[in-house]
């Protein structure tokens, strides 16, 4: 997903010559593209994340577009109060970039897991937010962006997610991976970020299961948002709904505090015991249950 990140921005900075990225001290073997074709717009903050947030609001108040680009954590977490103050109560054009959001670098412990950033994020004023699922979504969520310049916060992936599905254009509301067969209401799959692969795969174990198409939405756009926003998910009587994050502040709490009194919720999120450990991607969302198995029977049962 990085990859297809550094892409789109080289693209929309031929076309948008105010854009500006800044890096705290990492993406070597990414970033290069950029820098080398836009050396003047273009600058390593060193390891100083908050002085790179800082910076980036100086810059955009003098009419710069810039992206701040860090490891899940160390953009947000560590920034809040520059992003806060800083970029959001200017209302500055200033992007923030986490590379490895959920539990991407999981193997590097606790330190790197971005589990708590959909929380914090949300809750700024004036703050855009998208957490793409696949490259073709993470490409897309950059030209937009670039678009439209203003607060904003995108959450990436790590390296090597596969494309889920083909998208033109970044699809303000839910996006219909796998349609819903005309008529059927019962249970929908609703997911944001790379844990979309695994809403799919149980979707297909469900049809080779069941005989039944189990509908399949990706939710890239977080904020800003209303109930009206989420008007192709309430049609379903329940949603199973999957996020790397924990359940305080992510996606499945921000639907159900926005669904109607008739649609039932399950949520799959990133458990706190799960959020001290350290593993693969793969053996953590194991252990907090974000499987295909998982989904599966959630989505299997008749159970609110």
């Amino acid at each position: 997903m990085r990859t297809a990140f550094i892409q789109e921005l080289v693209r929309q900075a031929r076309a948008h010559p105010r854009l500006f990225l800044m890096v705290g001290d990492l993406g070597y073997s990414v970033v290069e593209p950029f820098a080398e074709e836009f050396p003047d717009r273009f600058l390593n903050a060193g390891v100083a994340e908050q002085n790179m947030t800082t910076v980036a609001a100086g810059l955009a108040s003098e009419g710069w577009h810039v992206f701040t680009y860090s490891i899940a954590n160390f953009p947000t977490l560590r920034c809040l109060e520059q992003i806060r103050n800083d970029v959001c109560h200017h209302r500055l054009p200033v992007t923030v970039v986490a590379v490895g959001a959920g539990l991407a670098y999981g193997n590097m412990g606790y330190s790197h897991h971005g589990v708590q950033d959909l929380a914090v994020m949300r809750a700024l004023p004036g703050l855009t937010l998208v957490s793409p699922a696949d490259p073709g979504e993470a490409a897309e969520a950059v030209r937009w962006l670039a678009e439209h310049p203003g607060p904003s916060y995108l959450r990436l992936g790590k390296a090597g997610e596969k494309t889920l599905h083909a998208v033109r254009g970044l699809h303000l509301g839910p996006i219909p991976v796998i349609p819903p067969d005309p008529g059927f209401e019962e249970v929908a799959i609703a997911a944001t970020g790379s844990v979309l692969s695994v809403g799919l795969a149980a979707a297909r174990e469900l049809e080779a299961l069941h005989g039944r198409r189990v509908p399949v939405f990706s939710c890239p756009w977080l904020k800003p948002v209303d109930e009206a926003f989420f008007a192709p998910l309430w049609r379903f009587g329940r949603i199973v709904t999957l996020e790397e994050h924990v359940p305080e502040g992510g996606f499945g709490e921000l639907l159900a505090a926005l669904k109607p009194a008739g649609v039932s919720m399950t949520r799959l999120t990133v458990t706190h015991a799960t959020s001290g450990l350290v593993g693969s991607q793969e053996f953590l969302r194991a252990q907090s249950g974000l499987t295909v198995e998982a989904v599966v029977r959630a989505a299997a049962s008749h159970e609110p």
